[in-house]
């Protein structure tokens, strides 16, 4: 009685799990309309998500795909741009703040702006780069990538760039050069950035 008691259990289960297979394959099958062109369906591109963080030291930019800040590197005047990949998790990153934050209030009289991309995670930016800002007090231009495929864009920035950072983009309207690793202190960053004005 013992052994047709369990070769009933196991049949049942057998049968249970061979009809909810079937059923989860029904389930997936799914139908596509036929359409009356022959072109392929065109990829729907997400817009880029322009959101705000208040911080200490105001209202910065957060955008959630590349093309938000792409125009920052495209830019066709007398100013001279430096602009900095950095976030508060990267330690050469936050060691070399202070250079670009001496290069803002030394040159604030010519044509130069200096802009900081922080490539903090979205998840982070309320607790950790919020409370970074507001220890720090930053007088450069701060905005904010939350663009996680990488892949994707860094190329558009510089061919070189192997996605680590910090990383330095120096560009006025006749020449731009790239600089792949940190400085080691601010007389180096000024040396570059004399090159340029």
């Amino acid at each position: 009685m013992k052994y047709l008691l369990y070769a009933l259990l196991v049949a049942y289960l057998a049968f249970a799990c061979q009809s909810n297979a079937t059923e989860t394959a029904e389930e997936t099958v799914v139908e596509t309309p036929q359409t009356e062109t022959s072109e392929p369906p065109q990829k729907e591109t997400p817009p880029n998500e322009l959101t705000f963080l208040e911080t200490a030291i105001g209202t910065i930019p957060v955008h959630s795909s590349f093309e938000g800040v792409e125009p920052l590197f495209n830019k066709n005047n007398d100013t001279t741009y430096v602009i900095n990949f950095w976030a508060t998790w990267c330690k050469p990153c936050v060691e070399e703040l202070p250079y670009f934050e001496k290069i803002a209030s030394s040159y604030n009289n010519e044509k130069v702006q200096v802009i900081l991309v922080s490539l903090d995670f979205k998840r982070q930016l309320e607790t950790k780069l919020k409370d970074f800002l507001a220890a720090n007090q930053l007088k450069s231009q701060v905005v904010v990538l939350t663009d996680s495929k990488y892949n994707n864009w860094i190329d558009k920035v510089n061919e070189d760039w192997g996605g680590a950072i910090p990383v330095t983009m120096i560009y006025n309207a006749e020449k731009r050069t790239f600089f792949g690793d940190q400085f080691s202190d601010f007389e180096e960053l000024e040396t570059a950035l004399k090159d340029f004005i």
